[in-house]
């Protein structure tokens, strides 16, 4: 699987990733507005392994996507979407901090929903993020998405609830 971009390439992670993906993925930074982390290296490779044993399901479910500079061919983070229920699917995405502000996000995330709309022909595509989390926000807003509101302490991770905003686009808003 790979998606492309101007900048960008969008495959599948291999385990060979770990390295890589573990320096964003044990980074407190980015892990304050994730419901995971930070990693241990186990944590990083079972995640990979995940990743593995999704790839070979068929109908493909999960496209977790390694993001890849084109210029450097340097592992920048990471970015997916997964079908949440029949025609919707959900997206998500994460950078290595060092890139952030470059808005490499949302170039990633509207290759996701070029790909759910063309390609798997989903109705609806929806992303949540932490409301401190204003620069996840911002890219969905940026991707056109519609900010749908404020789900209260509807997760539990790390030994506490959760908010979330969640956000959405409908094919016919994305043509």
């Amino acid at each position: 699987m790979m998606l492309e971009t101007e900048r960008l390439l969008l495959r599948d992670f291999v385990m060979e990733d770990w390295q890589h993906v573990h320096v964003y993925a044990s980074d407190p930074a980015v892990a304050v507005h994730m419901l995971w982390g930070p990693n241990t290296e186990a944590d990083t490779r079972g995640y990979l392994e995940l990743m593995a044993d999704q790839q070979s399901e068929s109908p493909r479910k999960a496209f977790e996507l390694a993001v890849v500079l084109k210029a450097t061919n340097t592992l920048i983070g990471g970015c997916g979407l997964h079908i949440a229920a029949p025609h919707q699917g959900e997206i998500g995405y994460c950078f290595n901090p060092q890139y952030w502000g470059n808005g490499f996000a949302s170039e990633a995330a509207s290759a996701l929903l070029a790909f759910g709309f063309d390609t798997l022909d989903l109705n609806r595509i929806y992303a949540t993020c932490r409301p401190a989390n204003t620069a996840s926000a911002n890219v969905m807003k940026r991707l056109g998405m519609t900010y749908e509101g404020h789900l209260r302490e509807h997760l539990w991770a790390k030994g506490k609830w959760h908010d979330s905003y969640l956000h959405s686009i409908l094919k016919k808003e994305y043509q």
